[in-house]
């Protein structure tokens, strides 16, 4: 349990007593220490239960949380006296359980003094204590600091509400403010660029601080967060440092919350890793110490803006157009297609692909774990998994959405990845008159789709003979498109298979194309459900099929 008593600049008081936790501290009523006001954020701030005793959360508020003179991103433990302070608001701990320490805190110490503590701005926690290694060479930092103490005070004094502001309106408002305190600091140095600060200060302020400009950068493909002054990217297929960093742990927690925050999810030391999405559809996982040794880790997967035309991918050398051919005559036959790959292969890029090459006028229900596939189409259905709340409830897996899309009247479903036992689903679905579908599988190789497809049913934890699992396989899925990603960055469909039945306990496939010797070729086979659509009258160009020299 924790007593606390929240006072307000007029000096009324009220005392509370705390025995659910996490605690929520904000504008929302629902929170278990509401505190009313347009400074403050619907969530603020949180209290959550730990091994020594209590630990206060912020939660990316613009204002802030304060505890005993200095802003916070985390503080713990809890300790009697302690004073928070959160939009002119002061609460004061009385009794923060038996095992909260007393005395100074290490995520609150202040730093040695830095060029801008003369002019009124603190160094915050393991900021300041890591600032000597990450202040970058133009030594921008501290200047940053007390720009971002200046936006808070103007803000403040001019009693601006904006919470009643729009996204764009309010980095329209807070990047006008910026500029002008920017030019009118006269404790600023003449060296420094003072747009330049201005602009960093808002990035750090309202977006997530040197992850702006690289999520700017076309030519970016994903983004990793090691350390705080440790940031790569991947740029046409190849890894590289960037000149980035963070000015410390807090500022990358900040940014994780303000990615999370908006979706209702969380991350704390109860639960240390999240998968999330930003706004463009980009992918983000975050995992955060006890977890991360070196310090909060974030991995970005950027969402290409640029929807990729079958004829882009041709030109890319991703595939053929034999190949790009065949696979559109899987979708418009209603072949059930399975994209097999290792991480970042491209699966998804293709999957997008082959989702668009469904005719028009059907409906299609798509289930992710995130949100990133681009339909054209007007009839369709968006489905995304949901994670357990910090109780433990609330979850909906994407077996449970699979579950539900049979019943949503689909002409196709796409899954976007499967990874467990929604692959039973999936088959089954395949298997019962919903032709068409399309998911992808992590895995090496076609022949070792099988074998994941069989660990995934298994995990749906059915008392199914492997005999059987395998005759579901080969019953549901038609063809199988394996991408790999190449030495020198390239993504590429290497390999094109049909699964053509069972002979005793092994799963019959034949190639129909492959990548070898540096070219896309045919290998000679023809798939044998060609003959069927032949038969339905259906113009089919058998001659892709051949093999080299044949």
């Amino acid at each position: 349990m924790l007593t606390l008593s929240v006072e307000t600049d007029e000096g009324s008081a009220r005392n509370l007593r705390i025995e659910r936790f996490p605690a929520r501290i904000g504008r929302r009523p629902d929170s278990a220490v509401h505190l009313p006001g347009w400074r403050v954020a619907r969530v603020h701030a949180e209290i959550v239960r730990i091994e020594q005793g209590f630990k206060l959360v912020d939660r990316g508020s613009l204002g802030g949380t304060w505890v005993n003179g200095e802003r916070i991103a985390e503080y713990a433990p809890l300790a009697e006296d302690d004073e928070i302070e959160i939009a002119g608001y002061r609460v004061r701990v009385h009794r923060a359980g038996e095992d909260a320490a007393r005395g100074r805190h290490g995520d609150a110490q202040r730093a040695d003094a830095d060029p801008a503590d003369a002019h009124g701005i603190r160094a915050h926690g393991r900021e300041a204590q890591r600032t000597s290694t990450l202040v970058p060479s133009d030594g921008l930092v501290p200047w940053r600091r007390l720009l971002h103490r200046r936006l808070l005070a103007t803000i403040d004094l001019r009693r601006q509400d904006i919470r009643q502001l729009s996204a764009e309106q309010l980095h329209a408002e807070i990047e006008a403010l910026l500029r002008e305190i920017a030019h009118g600091e006269r404790a600023l140095p003449e060296h420094v660029d003072r747009d330049r600060l201005a602009r960093e200060v808002l990035d750090e302020a309202i977006g997530l601080g040197p992850l702006e400009p690289l999520l700017r950068d076309e030519t970016i493909s994903e983004i990793m967060v090691n350390a705080p002054d440790e940031i790569f990217v991947e740029r046409n297929g190849r890894l590289e440092a960037t000149g980035a960093s963070f000015t410390g742990e807090d500022a990358v927690r900040a940014a994780i919350d303000r990615i999370v925050a908006p979706l209702g999810r969380r991350i704390d030391e109860s639960s240390p890793m999240v998968d999330a999405r930003l706004p463009d559809g980009s992918r983000v996982n975050a995992v955060i110490p006890p977890l991360a040794v070196r310090g909060p880790a974030i991995t970005i997967r950027r969402f290409n803006r640029r929807l990729f035309s079958p004829a882009d991918l041709v030109a890319n050398g991703s595939l053929s157009q034999p190949m790009l051919d065949f696979l559109a005559v899987c979708v418009r036959s209603r072949r059930n297609v399975v994209v097999s790959g290792g991480t970042g292969s491209g699966k998804t890029t293709l999957l997008n692909l082959l989702s668009n090459l469904i005719e028009p006028g059907q409906r299609v229900v798509t289930i992710e774990d995130a949100a990133e596939l681009r339909l054209a189409h007007a009839h369709r259905v968006t489905l995304e998994a949901r994670p357990a709340n910090a109780e433990g409830r609330g979850l909906v897996s994407i077996r449970d959405l699979v579950r539900n899309a049979l019943r949503m009247r689909p002409d196709r479903i796409v899954v976007g990845e499967c990874r467990g036992g929604e692959a039973l689903d999936m088959l089954q679905a395949m298997n019962t008159g919903h032709d068409g579908s399309l998911t992808t599988v992590h895995a090496n190789s076609p022949r070792d789709v099988i074998s994941r497809l069989e660990t995934m049913v298994l995990m749906a934890e059915v008392d199914m003979p492997v005999a059987a699992i395998r005759e579901q396989i080969v019953g549901a899925i038609d063809v199988v498109v394996h991408q790999a990603r190449m030495a020198d960055g390239r993504r590429r469909v290497v390999e094109i298979v049909e699964l053509t039945g069972l002979e005793g306990a092994r799963v019959l496939m034949q190639p129909l194309f492959r990548w070898a010797a540096g070219r896309f070729g045919g290998c000679g086979n023809v798939p044998q459900f060609y003959e069927r659509l032949r038969e339905e009258g259906e113009p089919l160009d058998l001659s892709i099929f051949r093999a080299e020299g044949s």
